[in-house]
C-alpha cells in the first residue's frame, strides 16, 4: 500500500478533534471539536474552515437529510439542521447514568449507531446502542469499557465496534436488513506500548484503519486482523479516520492535544491538527440516516 507522508491541512486550537465525514455531494470534511462543541466544515480547496457551534457536548455525528445531521449529544440522540440547531429530540438512554457518548456512524439502511463509555474510563458499563429514524432505541451489547469507532465491511456482513479500554476491536455478525448482531469476536488487538485503537474506517477491500492513541501512528489492518501497513505521525494521539479527495483516496486524520504534558507538547506542536494522507485505497462514501 503506497502512501504519502502526512501533511497538517488545519491547525486550529484544537483540544480533540474527532468523528470525520466526508460529504461526497459538498466535496467538504466535516469534524467534530469535542471541547469546543462545534461541527466543523472543512474544503480542502480553498482550505477554508468553517465552525457550526453545537449547543452541547457533541460525540458523534453523521448525514441526514436536506443537509441534516443526527448527533450523539449529553442530552441523547437528536437531529440537528445545518447550522446546528437541534430539531428532533429522540431518547437519551445514558440519563442518570455515569457514561456518555463516544463516537458512532450510520449504516447502510440508515440506522444512526453509537457507543457509549464510562466516565471514570474503567468501568465496564458503556453499551453500544442502535437508533431508528422512528426514534426506537436499542441497546446491542453492553460491557463496553470505553466505546469508540464503528464501520461497516463492503458487503455489510460485518458491524467492526472498538473497546478502547481493551484496547480492541470486535467484529460482529451483521444483518443490514434487520439490523441484528451476532456473537462479537475479537479481530484487531493492539498490544501494551502500541497505544489504544481509537477512530476507525474501512476502505473498499474490507481492510481496516484504526487511529492509535498514544502510538504517534494509524494502522491498516486485513479483514482478519493482520496489520498491513503503517503511517507513523508527528503527534501521539490521532484520534479517528475518515476517507475523502474526488476518489475517496485521501485518508483524513483528527487528532488531540488533550491531556498532553508541555514536554510532549514541544515535541509534537502539530497535536490537534487536521492532517491529509494520500493513499492509493478507496474508501466508502458514508450512508445517511432516514427519518
Amino acid at each position: 500500500m503506497q502512501h504519502s507522508e502526512p501533511n497538517p491541512v488545519l491547525h486550529i486550537p484544537t483540544i480533540l478533534g474527532e468523528g470525520p465525514i466526508w460529504s461526497v455531494e459538498e466535496g467538504v470534511l466535516y469534524w467534530l471539536d469535542i471541547f469546543r462543541p462545534s461541527i466543523n466544515r472543512f474544503d480542502p480547496r480553498s482550505g477554508d474552515n468553517r465552525v457550526i457551534p453545537v449547543g452541547e457536548t457533541i460525540y458523534a455525528a453523521g448525514f441526514a437529510p436536506d443537509g441534516a445531521f443526527i448527533a450523539s449529544l449529553d442530552s441523547g440522540f437528536a437531529l440537528l439542521d445545518r447550522n446546528g440547531v437541534k430539531q428532533k429530540q429522540f431518547a437519551n438512554p445514558n440519563a442518570g447514568r455515569p457514561v456518555n457518548f463516544n463516537d458512532g456512524r450510520v449504516d447502510r439502511s440508515g440506522r444512526f449507531w453509537s457507543g457509549t463509555m464510562a466516565k471514570d474510563w474503567t468501568s465496564p458499563i458503556g453499551s453500544l446502542w442502535r437508533l431508528r429514524g422512528t426514534g426506537d432505541t436499542v441497546e446491542m451489547d453492553g460491557n463496553v469499557i470505553l466505546a469508540n469507532g464503528i464501520a461497516f465491511s463492503p458487503d455489510d456482513r460485518v458491524l467492526y465496534f472498538t473497546d478502547f479500554g481493551r484496547r480492541t476491536i470486535y467484529a460482529y455478525p451483521f444483518d443490514i436488513r434487520s439490523g441484528t448482531l451476532g456473537q462479537r469476536e475479537p479481530v484487531v488487538v493492539l498490544p501494551e506500548g502500541d497505544g489504544s485503537p481509537d477512530g476507525i474506517t474501512v476502505d473498499t477491500e474490507g481492510y481496516i484503519w484504526v487511529a492509535h492513541w498514544d502510538g504517534w501512528c494509524v494502522s491498516r489492518h486485513d479483514p482478519k486482523g493482520r496489520e498491513t501497513a503503517r503511517i507513523h505521525f508527528p503527534v501521539p494521539r490521532p484520534t479517528s479516520v475518515a476517507f475523502g479527495g474526488d476518489r475517496l483516496q485521501t485518508l483524513y486524520v483528527t487528532s488531540a492535544a488533550m491531556g498532553l504534558t508541555a514536554d510532549l507538547l514541544d515535541r509534537a506542536p502539530l497535536s490537534g491538527a487536521l492532517f491529509a494522507v494520500e493513499t492509493d485505497a478507496t474508501g466508502l462514501s458514508e450512508a445517511c440516516f432516514v427519518t
